[in-house]
């Protein structure tokens, strides 16, 4: 074979992934309120890019110009959009009306204030400058540390505030000290008894129980406080081992009491709070905002996108319009094509999330119509595969999708991973039943249980098979302690307390 320079004429296929198609990829993953926090960015960056409001849309010349029908077209084609075809045919010179009739019957509203006075439906975000921020009227509550520090300032002073300083500081928040007092006596350069004279002071704050080191000393500080810790009740907390472990008899024994002094102070331990300092845990629980509605009707099932949490956006062509028409050099003119570009395909992208994301769950339900019309014990065995099959798309599209992303229905509020459950092959061999149905059956069975009688995983089995559920016990076992169920030693302790407490 000769050595030679040469030139040679080769076709090769290969994917490249466009800014556009990763903006559309990473757009499909994100939830509704991560997208709000997206278009604001966007809307920062882009002068041509505004949220929509009430106004009239050819303001904005989203239907005016000439490639307006042309698009409209494309949005309302039958073959559905996907992103690989929006690489393929969109330049980002077009744009497309996405407008909608808000104030429709068709779209759901969480409640009348959804809906102005005058028909119009109350956009979020849409309030402006003289909008309420209702989240502003609230004061942030006072910490753990906080408040025993408030507490400490009014009843000691110099070296003993100081010391009481540090340690509400060591206090974790479940309201407990974590540290050797000796080594904070050695740190502080002060004598042990002062240290421990000073936490003796800080356990009288509120809440009761707060600067303990154990929970037998924080239920000891709330016996004493409420005037019920007697001899009995000290030798109780001193062997808490033994009522966790359920061992009545021998913890009779210890404290010299009869079965009803033994029943009362078990009812006085549980009115006690064993983790006080979380009353003032300041973490704010975010509630989940569905992203779909699902409802009931008669020709079917109706599913509909949140509104309330998808901003509009709009392209200003006027704006660009302008711009375009002033003097500028060639620089400029190709900072504002890009951002037209930028804008028009910002704004078909979202139109194709929204498309797809209905598609998907449009998909889901008819997959899953037996839990929404009877509940999850009709959940059926569904995978990523079944659902991409259905519509005609990638697996990894549909994964995206389905992640980040709730659903509220009649039943509650769900993930859309929730309904991919693996299968559980039937007992008489006829259809696979899913996972969480095997769940909520072995959940049913526990709760009915007699406490005298508790089930065991073998008798789990029986009964399961029984309903048709062909399982291994290792399989009830996993799927019990996924639930955080105990098992059946630990459930018959837990019922002769509750029996003895009663």
């Amino acid at each position: 074979m000769a050595l030679a320079p040469r030139l040679d004429l080769r076709q090769s296929q290969s994917l490249v992934m466009t800014p556009q198609l990763q903006q559309a990829i990473k757009l499909l993953a994100l939830s509704n309120l991560e997208i709000e926090g997206f278009i604001a960015a966007e809307l920062e960056k882009n002068p041509l890019l505004e949220a929509g409001g009430d106004e009239p849309p050819g303001d904005h010349g989203d239907e005016t110009g000439e490639d307006g029908p042309e698009e409209w077209e494309l949005l309302e084609a039958a073959e559905p959009i996907t992103a690989d075809r929006l690489v393929a045919h969109g330049d980002g010179v077009a744009d497309a009306p996405l407008d909608v009739d808000l104030v429709a019957e068709t779209f759901h509203h969480d409640g009348p204030a959804d809906s102005t006075p005058d028909g119009n439906v109350a956009v979020a975000g849409s309030g402006g400058e003289d909008a309420l921020d209702f989240d502003g009227f609230a004061a942030a509550a006072p910490t753990l540390a906080e408040h025993l520090l408030a507490q400490a300032g009014a009843c000691l002073s110099g070296t003993e505030l100081a010391i009481a300083g540090h340690l509400i500081d060591l206090i974790d928040p479940a309201g407990y000290l974590t540290a050797n007092l000796l080594d904070v006596a050695q740190r502080l350069g002060v004598p042990l008894a002062r240290v421990e004279h000073v936490l003796a002071r800080i356990q009288t704050f509120d809440p009761t129980g707060v600067g303990a080191r154990s929970l037998a000393e924080c239920l000891a500080l709330q016996a004493r406080e409420a005037d019920r810790y007697d001899p009995a009740m000290a030798r109780l907390l001193d062997n808490l081992e033994l009522l966790a472990a359920g061992k009545l008899a021998n913890l009779k024994r210890i404290c010299g009491v009869d079965d009803e002094d033994l029943a009362d102070m078990i009812r006085e331990l549980r009115g006690y709070d064993p983790k006080p300092g979380l009353r003032f845990d300041s973490t704010r629980i975010e509630t989940v905002v569905p992203d779909l509605f699902v409802t009931r009707k008669p020709g079917g099932w109706a599913i509909e996108l949140n509104a309330a949490t998808l901003p509009r956006v709009l392209v200003n062509r006027r704006y660009y319009t302008e711009l375009v028409s002033g003097p500028q050099d060639r620089t400029s003119r190709a900072w504002l094509t890009e951002c037209l570009a930028s804008a028009n395909w910002l704004v078909k992208a979202l139109d194709q999330r929204q498309r797809t994301i209905i598609k998907v769950a449009g998909a889901i339900v008819a997959q899953q119509e037996g839990f929404f019309l009877k509940g999850v014990e009709h959940l059926r065995p569904l995978t990523l595969r079944q659902v991409a099959d259905a519509i005609g798309m990638h697996e990894s599209t549909v994964s995206r999708v389905t992640s980040n992303k709730y659903l509220s229905c009649a039943r509650g509020v769900f993930e859309l991973k929730y309904f991919f459950t693996s299968a559980i092959q039937a007992a008489d061999g006829g259809e696979a039943v899913s996972a969480e149905a095997v769940k909520s059956a072995i959940r049913s069975l526990i709760l009915a249980e007699d406490p005298r009688a508790i089930l065991s995983d073998d008798t789990l089995v029986d009964l399961l098979r029984s309903r048709g559920f062909d399982i291994a016990r290792r399989t009830v076992a996993k799927y019990r302690e996924a639930m955080g169920i105990g098992s059946s030693v630990q459930r018959r302790r837990q019922k002769a307390i509750d029996m003895r407490a009663a």
